[in-house]
Parts: structure tokens; sequence; C-alpha cells
């Protein structure tokens, strides 16, 4: 059947998807927007996002869905991988030199993921002043600590916990997930929007400046934590991301000397516009894999 422009089947509780471009899930899944996907020795990615489980693969414009069906791919995955948008556009946009060119070369087959707001913040208020493979096994332990437990192929996988979940957590179980001095900020989060002090479905609405002045009321949440949020949520797209490692890539890849965070997020506002959000992921996946900026 064709649904969206695409050819869709589902077959032996896959759903398989004819004609996806710029798709490559080891650049989707390891560019640093997401935490719950681990790459499988057959090069596929098994992971969890909004209470299911599956696999994927793709492969020459295939993408394969394991364990799921035509109407979760319609309601969930669709969005999810953000099928709906022509990326080959979004290049030609962001590729105004020869280091985005180079950049998105590398990355091409980068998909800007539309998770759950609510995951995604408490995903990178772990991400403070951590690193990935750590990240990852936090957000594991929460989700088997305090959420729902989903089966697949036998094995066993967890989906992240809901507002109420975790508002119901102790400092002490937390602790439990190593996720460190952030504990009091993710039992802080959940309460506050609990109790109705702060609502995400707001955030949506807001101009990029409100939305992240908005974010920042959370306890644990700078800028570069609501950026995050906004961005990898699929709410805004005209955020640029940036931390002390991001400043020090923008630096030696443009300004060749030091810069503030003002100096840089104007840069992209001004250089990059609706498109800034992408640019960064481009950047920052470019920049990492091939330590740029690292010291």
């Amino acid at each position: 059947m064709e649904y969206k422009g695409y050819k869709i089947e589902h077959k032996d509780n896959k759903v398989i998807v004819e004609g996806v471009l710029d798709f490559d899930p080891v650049h989707v899944f390891d560019c640093g927007q997401c935490f719950r996907w681990i790459k499988q020795l057959d090069q596929s990615y098994t992971g969890v996002a909004y209470g299911r489980a599956i696999n994927v693969k793709c492969q020459d414009a295939i993408l394969e869905l394991s364990n799921t069906d035509i109407e979760d791919f319609k309601n969930i995955w669709f969005d999810y991988f953000d099928l709906g948008r022509d990326y080959s556009y979004i290049k030609e946009k962001v590729m105004k030199d020869e280091i985005m060119k180079e950049a998105v070369k590398f990355g091409s087959g980068i998909r800007l993921l539309k998770q759950d707001i609510w995951e995604t913040l408490i995903s990178f208020i772990i991400s403070a002043n951590n690193r990935i493979p750590r990240i990852m096994k936090t957000v594991d332990e929460i989700s088997r600590t305090y959420g729902r437990e989903i089966e697949m192929d036998g094995g066993k996988y967890y989906a992240f916990p809901g507002i109420q979940e975790l508002s119901g957590a102790t400092l002490e179980g937390l602790e439990r997930s190593g996720a460190g001095f952030r504990c009091k900020y993710i039992m802080s989060a959940a309460r506050v929007i609990d109790e109705g002090q702060i609502s995400l479905g707001s955030v949506a609405s807001m101009d990029i400046s409100d939305a992240r002045s908005y974010l920042m009321k959370f306890q644990g949440v700078g800028p570069k934590v609501a950026d995050c949020t906004l961005l990898y949520s699929g709410t805004k797209y005209d955020v640029f991301p940036t931390d002390v490692w991001v400043k020090r890539v923008m630096e030696e890849l443009y300004f060749k000397r030091e810069a503030s965070f003002g100096e840089i997020q104007e840069f992209a506002r001004d250089y990059f516009g609706e498109y800034a959000g992408f640019a960064q992921q481009y950047l920052f996946y470019y920049a990492r894999q091939n330590r740029i900026g690292a010291k």
C-alpha cells in the first residue's frame, strides 16, 4: 500500500518501507540525540520509544521495522523518524560553505528524531557533565526500575517511566541509577509537572526565547539542556545547542578565535536561520567522529 509517498508492507511482524532516502541508522542513533538505541551484531539497532520496543534496519532505501504494525507506523514511527521531511532540501539549505558540505557528506544519513519531550528533558538533564555511555546506562537503569516491562523476541525491555512514576520516586531509589547529583533535578522536574506548576505542552506555541526561558524554570536546566530538549523532541528546529565542546568546535571551524556563547548563538541564528538545529547536528556528529575541538 502507499502511504504519504512511501510504499509500505506489513509482513512477519515487520513493517517494510520502500523509498526512504537520507536514513543511515548509524548516523541517526549514534549522533548524540538519543540514548535508548543499541547496535546489534547484524548492524541493526534495537531500541525503545513511546512504550514500544522495535528493531530498525535500513539499506538501499528500504527501512525495516521489526516488532510493529502498520497502525503504529502511521501513528508513531512515521513522525518519530521524521519521514515526512525532505532531507535533501534541508541539506541544500545548510550547505552554505565547504565546512558544512563536508559535515553533511559525513553525516548524510542523519534524521532528527521526534522524541517524547518528557523523556528528552530528563535524558538531557542526565547528560549534563556526562558521557554518552554513562547517560545511556543511567536512562536504562531508570527505565528498568520505574518503567513498564516490554517483551520482544524473548528479550525484556523497559519503557521510559512517565511523570507520575518518577514523581513518586525516592532520592535513594534514583541514586541507584547512577544519575548522581542530577537525581534531585529529576525528582523536582517530575513533581512540578505533576503538580501543574509547569506544562511541557505549552512550549510548542512559544517563540524560541520564551520556550528556552520556560524550560530553564526546571532545576538543573540551563540553555544547552533546554535547547536539546526543544530540538530532539521535534518542538523547535531553529535552536543551536551549545556547550563548551560545541563552542570549541565553532571557534576552530568558523571563528578562528575565542568566541562567546552569545556570539555563537547569534552567528547560528543569522547564518542558518530556521535550519540551525539541523546544521548543529551535522556539525556535532562530524566534529565528534573526527575529534575536532577535542583537547
